[in-house]
């Protein structure tokens, strides 16, 4: 008979060993083989080597200007790369404390995390190492919530946690993390979180500031900062309290800092937010077209979104800064003028155009709105739409003073925004063709058309500086040789004239003999039509050609006056030959793109020819100094009237260095101009509202001396005073051997400070 123990037979003890390590044994060869299949990708694909070598993480495109400023991003998901030994030790010690206390003590699974999240069936807390939660990031993403899948994606986490382990240093799989994590709020990554939440670089982001980003690591929208602050202040509170735990901080330190309240910089980045909007849309078109002729070594397409590559410009943030600001100091104050002209005109903006004219304006802003498109596709009819445009609504609008909610009709918010003065500005460096400055427009959200590289507008008596060049060039002439201001008219036939020719001076005063350089500074009509009718209109368009101008311009002595339509854009670089003696230089606004990795694809190469030997260009710059010693710019060496800003002057500026420079104003004063140079940057400054009806009554506002020089103005005195900047004040360049005269000894003109430029451009043919 068998011996018992407790009962129980000896060979039935022996019988539930044998099958408890049986069942132990199959279920651990069973482990081992779903571990092994899944590792396969019998379960789903698994990463290969060469996806944890370059695993998928969705970068950002930097925009990076000249003096290493991220001034904008093109992405789907706003990440932006950084390494392990960008981030502080503090938020590494954060992110450690809270998410994976053993994180440098395990491979990639916590053995005791995970038996401790069985035995209390999760209860006690989830077992995801950080490498883990990674693993998810980059492979899977979001857990399934179908128990079966969830293992499936568990074991899958687990053998990937393990390959990046042996893959990775801790560091890097650290810094990997923080790349990946979605922020909120466009923030993507712990470079794109520290901008958006605190305006700064993760480096150099404080003890709270980091446990306040861990902390949202948990859940980014419950703990969302915009909307949740009380709770995501206690979910910071909890972080510093882990770091206590773990011993990267003291309890004392811990209680000093629980106190201090979050304070956020909240910057939303967005492609229509931030500096230089217009530039980068215009660098996103021309990347377009640099996408399709520059390919990976495989052959594929590189993905602006998605690759990470970094964009090298020529911009400079404070040039760039200085410029933006330079236009809403003016134009803000500018605007409030014509607004207040515009009350006592029923048709405004408008000035002179029938009701017929002005119905036309608005039914064909109606028919290019987002509205009218929506509403088509729709398949409403015409007339339900115009219907619709006469409805109130509720809407946003652009003010000066922000963002404004009201009630209008759409045909309200047309005609209002019809009365706001637009800008184009764009700044250049002439000896190397890099553009450091480019303001297309006064707010990219509200006014997405570019008025530098894409607005051609009549560019009045800025031209005049062509016809002078030409005719120093072709008959020898120097600025101060001598000319007769009197009457003149060219007769049909000459010059392809179909009707007579008789350009009057805008003050319909004649002051006899000039020289060239008096003419030019006060822009005589007269004068410049007797050089055209001298040279002829070809020489000159020849001459504006080979200066980069683009444009169309007609063989017909008004282009002296400036009747022809030309882009900020490429008066600047036609100025700039100028400015870099007779040399043209392409305008250039990249110096090179870079991939995510840091190799150059892309240095273009700079495109220049001659156009005018040294001496000319420097006869043409001592005309141009003429005008801001004695002429329409003069006002920028001498203002009255105290400190304070005047709506027809601007501020007193009182520059006592070289400056050249041409005013223009077109005919009715719908297009203000100002082109200023010193020898190492040259600015074009355009003005005028959308539709050459819209605009000042009178010479007072709209001339180019008081709606675009002052923006000019403004901009140089902020460049001069940040010491940063190398802005010149230095005289031109003089040739050696200079075989021109310029120096035209004339007695000082006595000017009122706030005489209007004499140089409208009325003309007929």
């Amino acid at each position: 008979m068998a011996v018992k123990k407790n009962n129980t037979p000896v060979k039935d003890i022996e019988y539930y060993k044998k099958k408890f390590w049986k069942i132990f044994s199959y279920s651990l060869i069973g482990i081992c083989v779903f571990f092994l299949l899944a590792s396969w990708g019998l379960f789903g694909s698994m990463p290969s080597f060469e996806d944890l070598e370059n695993p998928d993480s969705n970068l950002a495109t930097e925009v990076i200007s000249a003096d290493g400023v991220t001034i904008g991003k093109f992405y789907n998901e706003n990440r932006t790369s950084i390494k392990y030994q960008d981030l502080p030790k503090h938020l590494v010690d954060a992110l450690v404390a809270t998410e994976d206390e053993r994180f440098y003590e395990h491979s990639g699974v916590d053995g005791r995390g995970t038996l401790r999240a069985i035995a209390s069936f999760g209860t006690s807390g989830g077992a995801s190492t950080l490498t883990q939660q990674l693993a998810k990031q980059l492979f899977h993403g979001e857990g399934s919530k179908f128990l079966p899948f969830r293992i499936v994606q568990k074991a899958k986490e687990w053998i990937i946690a393990i390959r990046l382990e042996r893959q990775y240093t801790k560091n890097e799989i650290i810094a990997m993390y923080f790349n990946k994590a979605d922020f909120i709020n466009t923030a993507v990554g712990i470079r794109s979180a520290a901008k958006v939440y605190f305006g700064k670089e993760p480096r150099d982001l404080n003890v709270t500031e980091s446990a306040m980003l861990v902390g949202m690591l948990k859940n980014p929208s419950l703990y969302n900062p915009i909307r949740r602050l009380e709770k995501v202040q206690q979910r910071r509170n909890v972080v510093l309290g882990q770091m206590v735990k773990n011993h990267f901080l003291t309890e004392n330190v811990k209680a000093s800092l629980e106190k201090e309240p979050i304070v956020l910089k909240f910057h939303p980045e967005s492609h229509k937010d931030g500096i230089a909007t217009y530039f980068r849309e215009y660098l996103r078109e021309f990347m377009k077209n640099w996408l399709k002729e520059n390919k990976k070594p495989d052959g594929s397409e590189y993905d602006v979104y998605r690759d990470g590559l970094k964009i090298y410009t020529t911009i400079d943030s404070r040039v760039q800064a200085y410029a933006e600001e330079a236009v809403t100091e003016h134009l803000s104050n500018l605007q409030k003028e014509f607004f207040d002209q515009s009350k006592t005109n029923k048709n405004a903006p408008f000035v002179n155009i029938s009701k017929d004219e002005t119905d036309k304006i608005l039914m064909q802003a109606m028919k290019s709105s987002d509205r009218w498109r929506e509403l088509k596709l729709q398949d409403k009819s015409d007339d339900e739409i115009i219907k619709s445009f006469e409805i109130k609504t509720k809407m946003t609008v652009f003010t000066w003073k922000g963002e404004r909610d009201t009630i209008m009709t759409p045909t309200d918010s047309i005609r209002y925004y019809k009365h706001f003065l637009q800008t184009g500005l764009m700044s250049m460096e002439p000896q190397t063709g890099h553009v450091k400055a480019w303001v297309g427009g006064i707010n990219y959200k509200y006014f997405q058309y570019d008025h530098v590289g894409q607005g051609a507008r009549q560019v009045g008596s800025t031209f005049k500086p062509f016809v002078y060049a030409t005719a120093i060039e072709q008959l020898k002439m120097s600025p101060c040789d001598s000319i007769i201001d009197s009457p003149f008219t060219i007769p049909v036939g000459k010059h392809h004239v179909t009707k007579t020719w008789t350009p009057a001076n805008s003050d319909n005063r004649y002051r006899g003999m000039v020289t060239l350089k008096k003419a030019l500074a006060n822009s005589i009509n007269t004068v410049s039509a007797k050089l055209m009718d001298k040279v002829g209109p070809e020489k000159v368009v020849e001459l504006a050609h080979k200066l980069g101008i683009k444009s169309e311009i007609p063989l017909q002595p008004s282009i002296a006056l400036g009747a022809v339509e030309i882009t900020v854009h490429d008066m600047v670089a036609a100025y700039s030959t100028f400015a870099n003696q007779g040399v043209y230089i392409k305008p250039q606004f990249i110096t090179r793109i870079e991939d995510k990795n840091g190799v150059v694809l892309y240095e273009p190469i700079p495109e220049s020819h001659d156009v005018l030997n040294k001496d000319i260009a420097f006869a043409v710059v001592k005309l141009l100094e003429g005008v801001t010693e004695e002429g329409s710019g003069s006002r920028l060496r001498t203002q009255g009237g105290g400190n304070g800003y005047n709506r027809v002057t601007g501020y007193p500026y009182v520059f006592t260095n070289p400056i050249a420079g041409k005013t223009g104003t077109t005919q009715n004063q719908s297009d203000g101009w100002f082109m200023g140079m010193v020898p190492n940057l040259v600015t074009g400054v355009w003005v005028g509202c959308e539709d050459r009806s819209a605009r000042f009554k009178s010479i007072t506002y709209g001339q180019g001396a008081v709606a675009a020089l002052p923006i000019w103005g403004i901009l140089m005195k902020k460049c001069y005073a940040d010491e940063s900047l190398t802005i010149s004040k230095e005289e031109f360049e003089r040739p050696d051997n200079l075989n021109i005269k310029v120096d035209c000894w004339s007695p000082p003109a006595k000017k009122d400070s706030t005489e209007t430029e004499q140089n409208t451009d009325e003309f007929s043919l």
